[in-house]
């Protein structure tokens, strides 16, 4: 399949102006392909050769002005429009698509639970030539109508309003201008809850055997829509652009969300069929408001090219958290962004695929692709927010204004953005924008404290960077009723590079640098600081200003400069106090994830657990975090925070060393005292159990037909690939890397309980077979299933120098796809960094 290239892209931009699509869909043909007609009216400016994109299964027909042109022409997904002249043209085809099983193009789902049958369409980045043909870049906008024949007893939702004419034929209402990997389409027998709000249809869907699920969180949903909507009137003069305000919550989903105008399809394990945390719900909520502010943000005003991705993601995360804070009763959304979404992009940016939130240059789609990471969101988000800092929110909001104004229904680039914000400020925005926009790393800041001869003291940051920042600093001093507390003396203002060292007074028990968590930055801690933090951070009053603790000792585990076992006793130490469930939630994760899994010496199945009377030290991690989890389940026993009661079972759970435990849990239904064990937990209980090779395939049968729905066949096939039996790990293989029939969920499932460090032995001659098998099946099956084997199938467990080896040589010599290439670069050079912190 041949990529986009940014000079094809500026070329046929020059050349056309497209105006209209007429796509006529017909999904009544069997469940391996379906007809796509596609209509296209343009204009040539001047004589010329251009080409349109298609990916068919068949190419029927294709004509220009009348005129059949030669099917056999098309090569890969480009079909040559030769000798244009100028003026106006009409282009038509008709093809034979296939579905897809990855989330890709059209992506058809059939329902376990019910046999129901759902398609939906994924058109981004480059996709659209899956299910129609199509000029496809972003900054050939154009209006679409939309005709979609169904089988009997399904609805279609599409971009705009959808009408049944009879017959199994639906038509949707013409859109405004706008990109082709915009168009959206999801058809199927769905629940849909609707209401109305300002004078606009909102809908909710889902497929039917979630309906239950759906129709108990549906007033929260709505609620959290109508808050967000009202919220985005407030801030932006431009009203929403579309007729309708749908969003689909669609199975098999490979992102979070996508922003397609007028319809929003979800992942839908977001309508929750287990018990969830408010931290979770949180989540849901900061999706919704991320993908409206799109429907501004990349759908009313789009990039031009995708260099500037930034200018939809980054956009996009940060208004999510800001009007979620701002609109709902999620008010300490930024927490979870600090825990959660910001350790994302701080691992992103210090890899060697790290790239500047807007680069000067992406050559093409597929380069394109490999964008959409920790940097584009979390990196992006946080150097908005420091701009708002910086500028204040006034201006910027009167910046942005500017920009839907300029460019509302059209394209606009980095430039043309900067260019709205200095229109309503007089701060040097555009040299801002060279320095957070068009540089990469993070920066490091530390406090050096220096003491006059009055004794009073004063801060200087040292600086490792080049970016200017405006931070605060919380000074924190022992509170004398309380030894545990901590109380805030001041919060200072300071702008780095210092003009002059900051006047302290007294010194303070805890200098924290960026207390708020306003800008992007690793921070440290002088030495008195350190032994407050180690001693008094459960004290500190925000949770937000815990959030840049744990923040800055992540880093310094990951940066060689703290031991890993000093953060699990910090941990052990002050987690059973904490009242954040994002923090309680995002520490847990890391201290399992990272430091037991990886940063700890496993021993190997065949070694003792103990050598010389020293426990080994990932048995001790996992003791250390099942002793902290039961403190947890213990603190929670009068049912009071059933959230942290939540969180610690499940991390109790993925801990556990020995499954008596947990197996009484199961047998019994319920952890004593509660929760009731809902599917989640189930299988969560039978996936631990399977890698300590105390169930075998029976059990999991038997618990596949207790619940034998979507999410079940994911928990069987993560359970059997779990199982530390030869065969098991040979059908897993086959699987994932031979037969091609696993959906990108069931890939993800089966690759995520394959590899274990406690069967390190065991799967020891497939970390070999990796370096070939991967390669061969991410060309076959193409970005998604490359990245879920590059995220998901990667053999993480095995932190040695071997696997380091053939992981570069297999980038050198098996010619990986661009998005298992940088899968791979990630990976290996987390790999890289655990050697050195077993090192160290």
């Amino acid at each position: 399949m041949s990529v986009l290239t940014r000079d094809e892209a500026q070329t046929r931009a020059r050349l056309l102006d497209v105006h209209r699509y007429a796509i006529s869909l017909d999904l009544t043909g069997g469940d391996e392909t379906f007809d796509s007609r596609t209509v296209i009216g343009f204009t040539a400016r001047t004589a010329g050769d251009t080409f349109v994109e298609l990916k068919p299964a068949e190419l029927r027909s294709a004509t220009l002005d009348g005129q059949p042109l030669d099917t056999t022409t098309l090569v890969e997904n480009r079909l040559p429009l030769k000798d244009l002249t100028a003026g106006e043209h009409e282009l038509r085809i008709e093809a034979v698509m296939r579905y897809s099983r990855t989330g890709e193009g059209m992506h058809r789902f059939t329902d376990p639970t019910d046999g129901e049958t759902y398609v939906y369409t994924q058109l981004f980045l480059d996709d659209v030539q899956r299910v129609f043909a199509a000029f496809d870049q972003p900054d050939l906008k154009a209006v679409f109508d939309l005709t979609v024949k169904a089988p009997e007893g399904w609805s279609v939702l599409a971009n705009g309003i959808t009408t049944h004419e009879g017959d199994g034929l639906w038509r949707a209402a013409t859109t405004p201008l706008i990109s082709t990997y915009l168009v959206a389409v999801a058809a199927g027998p769905w629940h849909s809850v609707t209401t109305e709000h300002r004078g606009l249809p909102f809908g909710i869907h889902c497929r039917r055997s979630l309906a239950p699920h759906l129709d108990a969180d549906a007033d929260e949903l709505f609620e959290i829509t109508r808050q967000c909507f009202d919220r985005y009137h407030e801030k932006f003069e431009e009203p929403y652009p579309f007729d309708s305000y749908d969003q689909a919550f669609v199975p098999e989903f490979n992102a979070g969300a996508m922003e397609n105008p007028g319809l929003v399809t979800f992942r839908d394990e977001f309508v929750y069929r287990s018990a969830v945390t408010d931290t979770q719900r949180q989540t849901r909520a900061m999706v919704i408001a991320h993908e409206m502010a799109h429907m501004w943000f990349g759908d009313l005003v789009t990039l031009r090219w995708w260099d500037d991705i930034w200018l939809n993601e980054s956009f996009a995360e940060y208004m999510g958290y800001q009007t979620l804070t701002e609109a709902t009763r999620f008010t300490d959304t930024w927490t979870d962004f600090g825990v959660a979404r910001k350790a994302w992009g701080y691992d992103a940016d210090q890899r060697p695929s790290t790239h500047p939130v807007a680069p000067e240059a992406v050559d093409d789609t597929a380069s394109a692709l490999l964008n959409f990471d920790g940097i584009s969101y979390a990196k992006g988000a946080s150097a908005l927010r420091q701009l708002v800092a910086w500028l204040g929110e006034k201006d910027f909001l009167a910046g942005i204004n500017t920009h839907f104004a300029r460019h509302r229904f059209g394209n606009a680039a980095l430039a043309d953005f900067i260019d709205s914000l200095a229109s309503a400020t007089d701060r040097d925005v555009h040299a801002w924008a060279d320095a957070w926009l068009r540089t990469t790393g993070v920066d490091t800041l530390t406090p050096h404290l220096t003491q006059a001869d009055d004794g009073t003291y004063a801060l200087t940051v040292d600086h490792d960077g080049s970016r200017p920042h405006r931070i605060s600093v919380g000074l924190y001093d022992h509170h004398i009723a309380d030894d545990g507390a901590l109380a805030l003396r001041e919060r200072l203002d300071v702008d780095i590079p210092q003009a002059a060292p900051q006047p302290l007074g007294k010194r303070p028990d805890l200098l924290l640098l960026n207390d708020g968590d306003l800008t992007y930055a690793k921070v440290r801690f002088d030495t008195e600081s350190f032994e407050t933090v180690q001693n008094a951070l459960a004290g500190l009053p925000q949770p937000l200003s815990r959030a840049v603790v744990w923040n800055a000792l992540r880093d310094a585990v990951r940066d060689g400069r703290l031991p890993a076992t000093t953060y699990l006793d910090t941990a052990r130490t002050h987690l059973p106090h904490e009242t954040d469930l994002a923090l309680v939630d995002g520490v847990l994760a890391f201290a399992s994830g990272h430091i037991a899994d990886r940063y700890l010496p496993s021993p190997k199945l065949s070694t003792p657990l103990e050598q010389g009377g020293t426990p080994i030290a990932r048995p001790a991690a996992l003791a250390t975090l099942t002793g902290l989890c039961r403190d947890l389940i213990r603190r929670t026993e009068d049912g009071d925070n059933p959230g942290l009661r939540l969180i610690a079972v499940r991390h109790f759970i993925d801990a556990a060393a020995h499954p008596d435990t947990i197996a009484a849990w199961l047998a019994d239904g319920t952890v004593p005292g509660g929760p009731e064990l809902d599917p989640e937990l189930r299988w969560r209980i039978l996936g631990r159990l399977a890698v300590l090779g105390a169930v075998d395939e029976a059990t999991i049968a038997d618990e596949l037909a207790r619940d034998p729905s979507a999410t079940g066949q994911e928990g069987a096939a993560r359970c059997r690939a779990a199982l530390p039996d030869e065969e098991a790990k040979r059908r897993a293989w086959e699987a994932m890397f031979t037969t091609d029939d696993l959906s990108n969920y069931l890939f993800t499932a089966t690759a995520q309980g394959f590899w274990q460090p406690e069967q390190a032995d065991l799967v020891e001659e497939y970390v070999d077979r990796y370096w070939t098998d991967a390669p061969a099946v991410a060309a076959r099956r193409g970005p998604a299933i490359a990245t879920a084997a590059g995220r998901w199938a990667f053999p993480r467990h095995a932190v040695n120098e071997d696997t380091l080896r053939r992981g570069e040589q297999c980038l050198r010599e098996a010619d990986p796809t661009p998005a298992l290439r940088r899968r791979l670069v990630d990976e290996l050079d987390d790999l890289a960094r655990a050697l050195r912190i077993r090192e160290a």
